[in-house]
């Protein structure tokens, strides 16, 4: 892809902040028994590092398709990079988890505008036929970042301090500022508009709660409070939030978007993706930690291969898009998850732990192939006016869906050992445990076929047939 040296300097500033800011949302995983023990907290207030970091960062986000259109790219980006920086300090020297939380809620206040806004110049600054590949380069940072984030974190908590997570990213952003502050141009003109009070609050109420009920369903049974009571309130109110952009004349978030057939069944289908991802993703630690009792560290290898494949064929994924569209690179892509999650899903105690990290590996392969694809054909149906709303909206549902997708899976998981201990009342942990993740990752794979089956929606149009 040939691209100015404009474009590659924005395009790379770009890369790095979202980059960190994602790889944020994983990174504190498997440090938790470490600050645990520090602090001396229990595992549910200890939960609330990622979480309280996914809950600030996912109300952030409807908030961008406002701030990108009413401030300048230049001044909006080094806010935010601003804040993550100042966050990731706040944190690196907490005295206590209070502290640690407010820094990381502070990371969370400036990562949530990277991604969005990252969509929006990059559909500005290349024409559709280029897109792919630009946004192919954006996958190290959508994909890559969160994949490595358990890998990375494993081998800084077993040889230092957890603080060292956010003193190695502190230098990172604070360069990114700099790079930022002398190369990063303006795309596009600010518009002046009326600030949605009303909307924001439904947004930050409905999102805020949805969320929450959804983390805490990893840990918490459905008929706790904690988790249907705040879903049920999120449901609501987010609906609220929906009415809202539709009545007033000033929405927060464009809900236009909806009526462009490709944005919508590549939302759809992002939803899909993002339950088997992110639902998935957590099976095989549990696999590796407490089935087969391997350290975290060599838990985050057997993730390493399908964490490289990523950085690897994000770009080329991107190529192909350009040259062939989304239609059959996104169900071939699918049903090579499915096939890596079936594989999983025959993991034994006994099983050779290569076999675990093929299976990873096409999981892994697969997804590459469809997310970014996926994502710039939501982007290339809207017209650019729309892109910052279209950009907020996909991010949001995205986030929902990761939180959705882990708290339904784990609650599969959590029945299919109850029903196995029932049935097998003799059964030992181990077993049971193993037996609830096969279930899970067959799970997985039945829901990535359901998303194979809606790629015929697509109409196969290659994005140089747009220009």
């Amino acid at each position: 892809m040939n691209i100015s040296q404009k474009q590659k300097s924005i395009l790379v500033i770009l890369v790095i902040g979202a980059f960190l800011g994602f790889l944020n949302q994983t990174l504190m995983n498997v440090a938790l028994p470490n600050i645990m023990s520090e602090f001396h907290i229990s595992p549910g207030l200890g939960q609330w590092i990622t979480n309280g970091y996914m809950l600030v960062n996912g109300v952030m986000v409807p908030l961008t398709a406002f701030l990108i259109q009413r401030l300048s790219t230049r001044r909006l980006y080094l806010t935010a990079a601003g804040l993550f920086a100042f966050g990731t300090l706040v944190a690196g020297f907490a005295p206590n988890f209070s502290v640690l939380i407010i820094g990381r809620m502070i990371q969370a206040l400036g990562a949530g505008v990277f991604g969005p806004l990252m969509n929006v110049v990059v559909m500005n600054l290349f024409p559709p036929d280029k897109r792919g590949g630009a946004m192919g380069m954006i996958g190290l940072a959508l994909n890559f970042a969160p994949t490595i984030g358990p890998t990375l974190s494993g081998l800084v908590v077993t040889n230092l301090s957890w603080r060292y997570l956010f003193f190695i990213v502190a230098p990172l952003i604070v360069a990114n500022f700099i790079l930022a502050y002398f190369l990063l141009q303006n795309i596009g003109e600010p518009k002046v508009l009326k600030f949605d009070f009303i909307g924001v609050v439904f947004s930050s109420i409905g999102l805020g709660s949805l969320l929450y009920g959804f983390s805490n369903a990893g840990a918490t049974p459905w008929s706790e409070f904690t988790v249907w009571g705040f879903v049920l309130i999120g449901l609501i109110v987010t609906g609220l939030f929906v009415w809202r952009q539709f009545s007033t004349k000033t929405p927060l978030l464009n809900m236009n978007v909806l009526k462009y057939r490709e944005f919508v069944i590549a939302t759809v289908i992002n939803i899909v993706l993002m339950i088997a991802m992110y639902g998935g993703a957590l099976m095989l630690p549990l696999y590796m930690q407490t089935v087969r009792g391997a350290s975290p560290f060599v838990s985050g290898m057997v993730l390493f291969p399908g964490a490289l494949v990523t950085a690897f064929i994000s770009p080329w994924s991107g190529r192909l898009y350009d040259q062939y569209g989304v239609k059959y690179l996104t169900l071939i892509g699918i049903l090579i998850t499915a096939l890596g999650s079936i594989v999983l899903a025959s993991l034994t105690l006994t099983t050779p732990l290569w076999f675990a990290v093929v299976g990873q590996f096409l999981r892994q392969f697969g997804l590459v192939l469809v997310l970014m694809p996926i994502q710039t054909e939501a982007f290339n149906a809207l017209p650019l006016s729309l892109m910052p709303d279209g950009s907020a909206m996909f991010t949001t549902v995205r986030q929902i869906a990761a939180s959705f997708g882990t708290a339904a899976l784990v609650t599969v998981m959590t029945r299919s050992a109850l029903n196995y201990n029932n049935a097998h009342p003799n059964s030992s942990d181990v077993l049971v445990q193993l037996h609830a993740i096969q279930i899970t990752f067959l799970t997985a794979a039945g829901i990535m076929i359901f998303g194979a089956a809606l790629t015929f929606l697509f109409r196969n149009r290659p994005p140089k047939d747009l220009i």
